[in-house]
């Protein structure tokens, strides 16, 4: 009896895994436009170019957060920062291979003047 307890405990498990895992994938689709698991399969220039994309919105949702935008959502934020986690490689550092081709430089704006 015991054996079938364990058995169900793990079915169960796995069922709540696969549950919670599309649930991400579709979160994710709808948040980036990005198909998680196709991303998953990717290495090279593909996945850093993906990477560095996820970087951007993960960027645009903590801009919004610091405004207190009314647009910003903190579930948003939470599946970006979690599918960058499981997109970046474990063993190599993953500053390396977001950094911005050389020549290429961000420029901010410049305030607009107002009238004395």
């Amino acid at each position: 009896m015991c054996v079938l307890k364990r058995q169900a405990r793990a079915f169960r498990q796995a069922q709540e895994q696969q549950i919670a895992e599309a649930c991400q994938c579709a979160a994710f689709f709808l948040v980036s436009g990005i198909d998680l698991s196709a991303a998953l399969q990717t290495n090279g220039e593909e996945r850093a170019a993906i990477l560095i994309r996820l970087r951007r919105l993960i960027e645009r949702e903590r801009l919004k957060g610091a405004r207190r935008h009314w647009s910003y959502d903190l579930n948003r934020h939470i599946a970006l920062k979690q599918a960058f986690e499981r997109l970046k490689p474990p063993s190599k550092p993953v500053d390396a291979l977001l950094q911005r081709p050389a020549g290429i430089t961000r420029r901010r704006r410049t305030k607009a003047r107002t009238a004395p």
